[in-house]
């Protein structure tokens, strides 16, 4: 379909509603930022919400410094062999802990007043089925996007970003309909792009990106085909220039 859409000349565009949707903090990443690491934390399953996931890191991460370069190789991490990669310091916990700290939906380890954040062991309790897709980009960043359902229901971004210690995080905040009173109006923002596509004949935002996030997704999925051992991944040589303004929805 991205083949023909340029064969033909016609606008294109697809992806999740997460690089579109709020923001908490409302925050946009610096256009030629230095990011030296990423991580998505959220929830879902396999060849579902993965590919969520991977649209709320690329969404940030495309906006670094030489912009897009494209992905080396992808490798995932599912059951025990998850627990074993957290505990050996496969990514860093401390990204993954900012990350959650964006939670809005984090199920209380524990009966306290003071401190209902996860150890290890909480985690290994409430989650079922935890999965990651670790994989580093041609110019050498790493990202990983980890599946944590039973711990969270939302999607929370974090990055070491500029060289500070300190990682830079948000949550990219969905409005889930409860039946009542609430929209999910994290829809508006997707309809907002495709009008501005109709009425310019551009795509809103680059194609390119889910382009890769797909390909990121087969590649993950394959990855835990083939005993969850490193994919390498030459065809997701894919190489874009973000748009100069983020295009999530602000309030």
């Amino acid at each position: 379909m991205y083949d023909t859409s340029h064969a033909l000349k016609f606008p294109f565009m697809a992806g999740s509603s997460l690089p579109v949707t709020y923001r908490t903090p409302q925050t946009e990443m610096p256009l030629g930022a230095r990011i030296s690491e990423a991580m998505c934390v959220c929830y879902g399953g396999v060849d579902s919400y993965d590919f969520h996931g991977l649209e709320t890191i690329q969404c940030m991460v495309e906006r670094r410094r030489g912009a897009e370069t494209g992905v080396k190789w992808v490798q995932a991490y599912r059951g025990d062999k998850f627990w074993d990669a957290l505990r050996d310091g496969v990514w860093p916990r401390a990204l993954m802990d900012a990350a959650l700290s964006r939670s809005h939906t984090l199920v209380p380890a524990r009966l306290s007043f003071n401190n209902v954040f996860p150890t290890v062991d909480d985690m290994r309790r409430l989650v079922r089925d935890p999965v990651a897709y670790r994989y580093e980009h041609a110019d050498g960043l790493k990202c990983t996007m980890i599946l944590l359902g039973g711990l969270i229901r939302d999607f929370n971004f974090a990055a070491y970003v500029n060289g500070a210690r300190d990682p830079w995080s948000t949550q990219m905040y969905l409005p889930m309909p409860d039946g009542r009173t609430t929209l999910a109006n994290f829809f508006s923002p997707l309809n907002w792009g495709m009008e501005q596509m109709f009425l310019t004949g551009k795509s809103t935002y680059p194609i390119e990106r889910t382009l890769l996030t797909t390909g990121l997704t087969a590649a993950g999925v394959e990855s835990l085909f083939r005993n969850q051992t490193k994919f390498d991944t030459p065809h997701l040589a894919i190489k874009y220039e973000p748009t100069k303004d983020s295009t999530f929805w602000r309030t």
